[in-house]
């Protein structure tokens, strides 16, 4: 008699999961996505409503402020942040939204990759939700969230290139829809967003007031700016040598680290104070990043025209993530890429950096193309610090040995 009770309890379950699935694919969206993979808590809502998309509300709280005097992340505080913040975000969540959370359809939550500490705290929250509201969850992997993020606001058909520069990552993916993704190459060491962290607090310019609050790599692209001579510093180009589609930002920074060390012995610079030229540093630092980002970019399209990967009449590179905000480095990307005919997007940069928003269209985009990503098992998802990006290929890309006529880099600091 008890198992005949298991039995009917587990059926109906499963029959109103059937039933909500079916409910939520047909009618319209309304999808709120939580982001807790680092030392940001993101939380937006979207609403897909006769193949339009809305954004409701993006509420988000930085950390780097704290973080910023420790000269890194500290896991344990991020995650007590997160703790601290997360219910209060997501009741300014609705009011801005002015919707009830009985209204919301799905709930999207990044599992992976990211911090561990990070990620469980939205996880939890997550389920919270799920269970008192009886609604569904999305897992999302961040960096396919990252990837499709442009397609919110842009026309932009499946398949594409994209490349993805943060604080944390770097690399390369062919997408081929939201579940699909092929990986042509990833960053060896250093993440670019992390290279300049790095760099700009052994340049010393977090003691300038005007940078306090900002991240290294808008610190190098304001400062670039100011340059005078931006050809005075030069950088050897990282894996010359390789003929691959990978990054390393390693060399970089440590060249950086020897410039700044002899400039500062050449100006007998004091321990509190900066170089004198550090625009001119700065400018050559970021043409530095640039190329290199452009090389590896430049063989990734050649390798995916060569094997016909993109569509006949249509070429698109995706350019997102938090470095994707550098105007100089989007400008010599979008500059490549014309000359392949290829036509180059990336979000707002309000949604570069991680955020809600990109976390509840991946729902979005995942509920759309398959309903089996709903998931009313919650216990059954759990957090992971690393994730590969789909599908490697990396051994093809290395293995098809392409050389490349570099096309350079052009100059825009002073626009």
């Amino acid at each position: 008699m008890l198992m005949c009770v298991i039995y009917q309890k587990i059926a109906t379950k499963s029959f109103v999961a059937s039933f909500c699935c079916r409910k939520i694919i047909k009618r319209n969206l309304t999808v709120l996505g939580i982001e807790t993979s680092c030392d940001d808590t993101g939380i937006a809502l979207i609403r897909h409503e006769n193949n339009v998309n809305k954004v409701l509300a993006n509420i988000l709280n930085s950390q780097q402020n704290f973080h910023i005097r420790y000269g890194g992340i500290i896991p344990p505080r991020a995650q007590d942040l997160h703790r601290s913040k997360i219910a209060n975000i997501f009741e300014k969540c609705l009011q801005e939204a002015n919707v009830r959370a009985q209204d919301i359809d799905a709930i999207a939550i990044t599992t992976r990759p990211g911090l561990p500490l990070s990620l469980v705290v939205g996880l939890r929250f997550a389920r919270f939700l799920a269970r008192n509201f009886n609604k569904p969850l999305v897992s999302v992997h961040h960096m396919e969230a990252h990837a499709l993020q442009a397609r919110l606001e842009h026309d932009i058909s499946f398949p594409f290139l994209c490349l993805l520069i943060s604080g944390g990552h770097c690399q390369l993916t062919f997408v081929r829809g939201p579940h699909e993704f092929l990986l042509l190459g990833e960053s060896l060491d250093d993440a670019p967003g992390e290279a300049f962290d790095k760099i700009v607090r052994r340049l010393r310019l977090y003691i300038n007031p005007k940078y306090r609050q900002s991240s290294g790599g808008q610190i190098v692209e304001e400062a670039a700016r100011l340059a005078k001579t931006p050809e005075a510093f030069r950088f050897p180009l990282p894996l010359a040598h390789k003929r691959d589609c990978n990054f390393s930002f390693a060399g970089i920074k440590n060249n950086s680290f020897r410039s700044i060390s002899k400039q500062e012995r050449k100006e007998g610079t004091p321990p509190d104070s900066v170089i004198s030229n550090y625009p001119d540093f700065c400018a050559g630092l970021l043409h530095a990043v640039s190329r290199h980002l452009m090389h590896r970019t430049q063989r990734a399209i050649e390798f995916c025209i060569e094997r016909n990967y993109f569509n006949e009449n249509s070429r698109s590179l995706v350019v997102s993530g938090g470095v994707a905000n550098n105007d100089e480095i989007f400008h010599n990307l979008s500059y490549l890429a014309k000359q392949y005919q290829c036509e180059t997007y990336r979000p707002s940069k309000k949604y570069c950096s991680d955020n809600g928003v990109m976390i509840a269209w991946n729902g979005i985009e995942q509920i759309i193309s398959n309903s089996r990503s709903l998931r009313w098992d919650y216990y059954n998802l759990d957090v992971r610090g690393k994730a590969p990006l789909g599908v490697s290929i990396i051994d093809k890309v290395t293995g098809a040995d392409m050389k490349c006529q570099w096309i350079k880099p052009e100059r825009v600091l002073n626009e």
